[in-house]
């Protein structure tokens, strides 16, 4: 019940990003449900493929895509008094990431897969919807970028896995993995905490 709520908060706060970045782009309504619809259910549809896990989430219970499509409705019809789209995308963006994650690592666990596959399918959970989404609206995805999104996907992901072969609570460990995953993520905005990045200057032959 507690993994399934986080659930629902998170395709909610994934697709409330995607229709924010649909909004950015200037797209119709149609647009941004479409794109909110995948930025949220994309990376666990990926990782069901992945994993052998059918039927698909959302064709099971294909009430999520309501919930996805209203989250977008909703956000484009109260654009107007979001006065800071950019951080209210990446705070909503950084929420469903480490959300996702523990979720995709609860659901490969489930299927018997061993450690490092879980920490793997957390990542993609987390990730995939909004690389769809940035794919999408023709953007550089944020996964592809210096900053600390994927590096964090992961790190929330083996916390999580680390608490339950710890044998803590299974009530605390996905809330202790998540806020510690968001915080770092708000931490790495505030802070610009970033990867090494290399722009190949110097190597030359290979245009």
């Amino acid at each position: 019940m507690l993994l399934h709520t986080i659930y629902l908060i998170a395709i909610v706060a994934e697709a409330m990003s995607g229709a924010i970045m649909g909004m950015r782009r200037d797209m119709d309504l149609f647009g941004i449900c479409v794109v909110g619809t995948i930025t949220a259910l994309g990376g666990g549809t990926i990782r069901d493929v992945l994993l052998g896990n059918y039927p698909l989430g959302w064709i099971a219970h294909p009430q999520y895509l309501l919930f996805t499509i209203g989250a977008a409705i909703v956000t484009a019809m109260v654009a107007r008094f979001l006065h800071h789209l950019r951080s209210v995308f990446l705070v909503v963006d950084g929420l469903g990431l480490v959300a996702f994650s523990v979720i995709g690592c609860d659901i490969a666990r489930a299927n018997g897969m061993a450690p490092g596959i879980v920490i793997l399918a957390g990542m993609i959970t987390g990730v995939f919807g909004g690389l769809l989404r940035d794919v999408l609206c023709n953007e550089i995805p944020l996964v592809l970028q210096r900053e600390l999104y994927a590096t964090i996907a992961l790190l929330t992901g083996a916390l999580y896995v680390g608490l339950l072969w710890l044998q803590v609570d299974p009530a605390v460990a996905p809330l202790a993995a998540i806020g510690s995953g968001f915080l770092l993520r708000l931490l790495a905005m505030r802070f610009h905490w970033k990867l090494p990045s290399f722009n190949g200057s110097g190597i030359r032959g290979f245009e």
